[in-house]
């Protein structure tokens, strides 16, 4: 495995197997922790693919909670639960971080990002409640924008530079217009000294220029480059021949 300067936040994750009692129990016997040590991280991306219930979000959701965010999402700062249904993995994760400290930070769950604006909102309308919270995130509530709209506004307002950024399919919201210019404005971020880590299902966002993709397998996590991944092949596959793997498809 190729080894970087540490000059980034997050430098690696290592699974502490020793704590962990049943290693065929949930949610270690998920494809993603299968034979699993260690996980180093890009200075720049990092991407996690792989089929629905490999375990990549699950992976991305204890690294976040392992650093300190919310298991829901948002920032350090918040501390709100909807529901008790993360895993234990994060308290078997040891994180390796490097000398620089981050000065900013987000974890974005697709299927959560909802809750993080009602808690948003309800701050706002706490008695004595300081500047509002909804100024870094455009200066509207983001429950006034569409569901795309709002993660937009995230990544152009609330992100801003010199932080780790863990996102869970950020994807599931945007078109693919939207993906494009979400490639962009990480680029921007990036030049800021950001780090990224993703979990996605999206050939567009994977396919950001030096970043390092790993893939999900029966074989457990593997290194892959951006042509091998099965979400580009399929893709491509569909896009060159849509008639004939439709009629084979539907036959």
């Amino acid at each position: 495995m190729k080894s970087f300067e540490a000059r980034h936040y997050l430098l690696k994750a290592s699974v502490l197997w020793d704590r962990v009692e049943n290693r065929e129990s949930y949610p270690y016997s998920l494809p993603v922790l299968r034979g699993l040590e260690e996980i180093v991280f890009h200075p720049k991306v990092t991407f996690f693919v792989g089929e629905n219930g490999a375990g990549k979000s699950t992976l991305v959701e204890a690294l976040a909670i392992a650093w300190g965010f919310n298991p829901e999402g948002g920032t350090k700062n918040f501390n709100f639960r909807t529901a008790e249904a993360h895993s234990s993995l994060h308290s078997n994760l040891r994180l390796t971080r490097g000398t620089k400290r981050a000065r900013d930070g987000f974890f974005l769950r697709a299927e959560s990002f909802f809750n993080v604006i009602t808690t948003i909102d309800r701050l706002d309308e706490e008695p004595g409640a300081g500047p509002p919270i909804k100024d870094s995130y455009g200066g509207v509530s983001l429950h006034t924008r569409s569901h795309g709209e709002s993660f937009f506004d995230l990544l152009e307002h609330r992100f801003g530079g010199h932080g780790l950024y863990i996102l869970d399919e950020p994807e599931a919201a945007l078109s693919p217009s939207r993906q494009l210019t979400m490639l962009v404005r990480m680029h921007d971020l990036i030049a800021q000294d950001s780090q990224f880590i993703i979990a996605t299902h999206s050939p567009i966002l994977m396919a950001y220029p030096d970043a390092l993709i790993y893939q999900i397998s029966s074989r457990g996590l593997e290194r892959v480059a951006y042509e091998d991944t099965e979400h580009y092949q399929v893709t491509r596959a569909f896009l060159n021949r849509p008639g004939q793997m439709l009629e084979q498809l539907l036959k």
